[in-house]
Parts: structure tokens; sequence; C-alpha cells
């Protein structure tokens, strides 16, 4: 590819090339030859809590809540991370673990909205700007969040919250905004159809990206298999008069070529280094679904809730591309399209290099989603058993990341994750181009696939511990550090001890304050003592003479308790109790402390034994 040349506005670009890639049958006529048609609406939406890369939304609904068109039913949970928000108006039946696409084939958490056919809208914010030409009077931090608040991820195929993507920072200067329209894998036409139908809302988005990066130029990468698209862009740069700043480059059909790094390398000739992103390299790649998901949310205020959907393969009646809304069952589409052929082999999230297989046509269309392919057996038929690799060599032939795959693989099965990984295992971008030609029909993928996620467990386990053990050994210094200073305070103390050193001015004034404050508590104590001992002496008389008098005076004057007992008794020890009783009363009337009333008593009491 290297030399080859393009148009561009009545000059010529000179575009690069990559290492390895494979020619395919594109099989795009199938779903292509029709205009983009509106999926019918659902009974329910199954919306995903995760439709995005990075953490979960956090529901904002309840069972039984009723929701509208575009509100928001899922709130981002940290920086890098997206909202979800209904795609048509209902009652909220369910908030519960659903099948979605996904390669594992496990459940996520879901809100599950039964529509009621209204489609009534919720109050949108307004734009930003009447049109894209005015964009630039925005302050860029406006634009980037009400693109976050509006759901906005990558819409072709990774998913990566585009808020993010579109903030590299101010150490990373951009120069060029890539916008990816090759759509380079078999079967799949929905950017195809969208860039002929709305070629002038990606311009519209391309501008405000551009904004947003304050990049000079942007490059629409183009495949040569989709000339319509090219020569719709083309009119709407003209249109808007962008001549100067975007240009639409048409580039060789080769998988794949719509590779992030392997576009940027075509168009750019610039390499994004090893574990690197583009961004370091001043380039900032974005597909044009979400180009024209930009416009939607800066210019009419609508958020991501719908996006082209391409259902074909010989597996369906009539395949086709469709306006569908996020949450639809696959199974709605595949009914659209008339059906299941009845000779179906497998069921295929995505296009048939980069795919998954799908147990169910009940899992939704998520933003991600850009394809159901239904494979008939002649289209995808059994290789068999896998045979030992016989070192041809030829992965490595094609492999667009110029790894060694064969190296890979041996590594990956005897779970060498070390080894693995010094042959710059992250760098595979899974395009399947090794598999596709391999001999022996390995399934080289799903070994470097089952090798990142080993390789992501053990990372996040490592770092569990490195946490755990700083977290002990900063324990561990704190209380080195407090030992060590308590011995410190203890033997400077020692050593005052021993020297007859005199404390400290300061220490000195605040022992003599806490001395003499003991001194008057014990004064104020003692006087109170004193007090209550004068006021008790007459009592004590007055019970002695009272108990020498006989029982009848304390039947006199004590309450029932010592009269009872003084009759009961008869003796002059129970007259007395009740005479004490009853002067006790009188005696304590004038007393105010309930400490003076306590030592009274008492006092009367010892009087009594004596």
């Amino acid at each position: 590819m290297s030399g080859l040349r393009s148009l561009l506005g009545g000059g010529q670009r000179k575009l690069w090339q990559f290492h390895g890639g494979v020619h395919l049958p594109d099989e795009k006529t199938l779903s292509n030859r029709g205009p983009v048609a509106d999926a019918p609406l659902p009974s329910q939406l199954v919306l995903p809590l995760q439709q995005h890369l990075g953490a979960p939304a956090r529901c904002r609904v309840a069972v039984g809540d009723r929701v509208l068109k575009g509100q928001l039913i899922g709130e981002p949970q940290g920086y890098i991370s997206a909202p979800v928000h209904a795609s048509s108006s209902g009652t909220v039946v369910a908030i519960e673990p659903r099948p979605i696409p996904h390669p594992s084939g496990l459940s996520s958490p879901c809100v599950v909205i039964e529509t009621d056919g209204e489609e009534r809208w919720c109050d949108l914010p307004p734009p930003l700007a009447s049109a894209a030409a005015e964009i630039d009077a925005c302050e860029i931090a406006t634009v980037r969040e009400r693109i976050r608040a509006s759901g906005i991820v990558g819409m072709g195929g990774a998913s990566f919250p585009t808020s993010v993507k579109l903030n590299p920072g101010q150490d990373q200067p951009i120069e060029t905004l890539v916008i990816n329209g090759a759509e380079c894998e078999p079967y799949i036409t929905c950017d195809d159809l969208l860039m002929r139908e709305r070629a002038a809302d990606i311009l519209d988005g391309v501008r405000i990206m551009l904004h947003l990066v304050k990049a000079q130029r942007a490059l629409i990468g183009v495949e040569d298999n989709k000339p319509e698209a090219a020569a719709a862009l083309r009119q709407a740069i003209d249109a808007a008069d962008l001549g100067g700043r975007v240009a639409v480059v048409v580039i060789p059909t080769l998988y794949p070529s719509g590779g992030e790094k392997q576009l940027i390398r075509i168009l750019t000739g610039k390499e994004v280094p090893s574990h690197g992103i583009p961004a370091q390299i001043g380039v900032v790649c974005q597909n044009v679904g979400t180009a024209t998901a930009v416009a939607d949310a800066v210019l009419r205020g609508q958020p991501l809730i719908e996006r082209l959907v391409t259902v074909t393969g010989r597996g369906v009646v009539e395949p086709r591309n469709y306006r569908a809304r996020v949450g639809t069952p696959a199974a709605a589409l595949i009914a659209a399209s008339g059906g299941y052929s009845g000779d179906l082999a497998k069921l295929v999230a995505g296009g048939p290099m980069m795919g998954f297989r799908l147990d169910t046509d009940a899992v939704p269309i998520t933003k991600a989603s850009n394809c159901l392919l239904a494979l008939t057996p002649a289209e995808s038929p059994d290789p068999g058993a896998p045979l030992p690799c016989i070192r041809c060599g030829r992965c490595a032939e094609v492999c667009p990341a110029n790894l060694l795959p064969q190296q890979l693989y041996w590594h990956a099965r005897a779970k060498e994750l070390d080894k693995v990984q010094d042959y710059n295992l992250f760098d595979c971008i899974e395009c399947g181009c090794c598999a596709h030609v391999c001999p022996s029909h390995i399934p080289l993928v799903q070994y470097y696939r089952f090798a990142k996620t080993e390789s992501w467990a053990r990372e996040q386990e490592k770092r569990a511990a490195d946490h755990a053990r700083e977290r002990h050994a900063a324990r561990e210094a704190r209380l080195e550090r407090q030992e060590r200073e308590r011995k410190a305070k203890l033997r400077k103390k020692k050593e005052a001890v021993a020297s007859g050193a005199a404390p400290a001015k300061g220490d000195q004034a605040d022992k003599h304050a806490t001395i003499e404050a003991a001194r008057r508590r014990a004064a104020e104590k003692k006087a109170t003592v004193a007090k209550t001992q004068q006021t008790a002496r007459p009592v004590a008389q007055s019970a002695r003479e009272n108990a020498s008098g006989g029982g009848a005076a304390g039947r006199a004057t004590g309450n029932a308790t010592g009269s009872t007992t003084g009759n009961t008794s008869g003796n002059a020890t129970g007259s007395a109790t009740g005479s004490l009783q009853g002067q006790d009363r009188a005696a304590a009337a004038p007393v105010d402390e309930p400490n003076g009333v306590l030592l009274e008593r008492r006092e009367t009491a010892t009087a009594d034994q004596e």
C-alpha cells in the first residue's frame, strides 16, 4: 500500500501501509442496497446499566416508576463511566440481571421498561449552539460535560466514554482528528448507510470535536468499497465550507484497516507506541457514529438512545439496516427482518472476524452493538478439532500489530503469563487474522483473550496485595515511631530527675495551678463536712435523751414505721429509732446540700448505736 495516492481537494495525499492484513469477501451488498428502516417499538426494553468501559451506572429508578423518553435512569460512577437513558416512555417493571451481548455469556443488571407506545419525551436540555459553526463561542468544558451527560461512548465497538477521549490533557497537544469510516469487517454496513444518509450531521460532529481537542485538521478514512458514502461526505464538506480543515481520504479495502492504530498509520504514517494511546502522537480517533451522536447531543440536546444496527447474513430472510432503540431485544430485529431463514448455524454479535457467538436472541441492543449476523452452515462451516501447530509462520505474516502469534499461543497455552507479556500480548487487537489463516484451525484469539483475562486478574491481585503490604508497613512504622517518642519522653524525664534540673517554666506554672485547684477543692469539702457535723450533733444528743426516756417519746415523735417498731418491740432501741427518724426529718429540713443530708442521717444512726 506504500506509495498509494488519494485525491484530496484537487491535490494528492500519500497513504502508508501497516504490516499484514487479509483480503476477505466483504458480503456487504446483502444489507446495503436499501435505506435505513425504523425498527418497531418493542413491548419491552432491556437497558443494561453497563454499556461502556469503566464503572457501571448507578440505577436512578425503582420498579413501578413511570419514565419518559430520554430520561436519566442510570447515573455515572466515577470519571470513566457513562449515564444510561430511557429510550422510550413506559413503566419500569423489573431491575434484575438479564443476559447481555458479551463473550462471557453472563448476565448483568438491567432496567426493564414496559413501553406505553406514546414515545413521550422528557424535558431535554437546550442546544448549546444553533449550528455547529457557532460552537467555537462555547466553553470547551461546557461542551464536554454535555457529551458526558448525554451518555455518548465510542460506537465503533470499544464503547469508551467519549468525553474522556476528547480530553487528552494540556500536555498532549492534538494535531489531527481521525474519523473512522472504514468499516472494514465483512457483512457490516451500518456506518456505510450512516455516511450516506447523515453526512451533514457527521460533519457537524467533526466540527464540534475539532473545537474540543483544538486540532487543526480532520481526516475521514473511508474504504474504496463505499463510493456513495465518500461522495456524500465530500458534498457535505463543500456545503459546510470545511474544505480547508476536513478531508475525505479513500483507502484500499484491506482487513483490518478500520483498526484505530492501523487507520492512523495509513492516514498519517505515525505509529502508536506499544501500550500507548493515539494522543501521545498528537492524534485522536473517533467513529462516524460517535460524531453523529455528538452533534445530536450538542445541537439538539438528545442523549444517546438509538443507533444504526445491521441485521444480515443468509440466516435471515431480509437483511437490512435498522435505526433501533438501545435496549431493543435482538429477537425483535430478527423478526423485523422476516425471522430466520430456517438454516441457521449460529447467531453472532458483531462481524465474523471480531464478533462473538450469542447463545440466545433475547439479549438487548446496546450502544456498542453494530451488527447481528445470522450465519448458515455454508457461511460458517465447522473447522473441526484443532490440529497441532506446524510452525508455518503464516500467522506472523498477517498480524497487523506485527506480533509473533505463534509464540503468544505457546506461552498462553502453558499459562506462562510473564513470558506472554514479554511478547506484547496487550498490543493484540484480537482481529482474528491469525486464526483465519491458520491451517491447523487453532482458535488463537481465544487463547489470547484467556491470557489477557488471567493477566488482568493476577495484576488486580498483585495490586491488592501491594496495597495491603503498604498499609501494614505504614502501621508498623507508626507504632515504631510512637514507641520511640514514648521512650524519648521517659528518658528525658529520668534525666531531668537525676540531674535535679527544674522543670520548664511553663510546666511548673501548670503544675502549681493544678495543685492550688486541688487544695481549694479539699478545703471546700472539709468545710462542708464540718458544717454537716455541727448540725448533726444536737440531733444526736436529743436522740440519746429520747432513748433514756423510753418508747413513749419515740411513738409520739417518730413516723409510722418507727412507731410501729417501738410499740411492737417495747424496748428502748425501738423507741429511740422512731424518735430519731422523726427528729431526722425535722433536723434535715433546713439542709440544702444532698451530701449534708446523707452525712446527717449517718451521724444520727451512729449516735443511736452508741
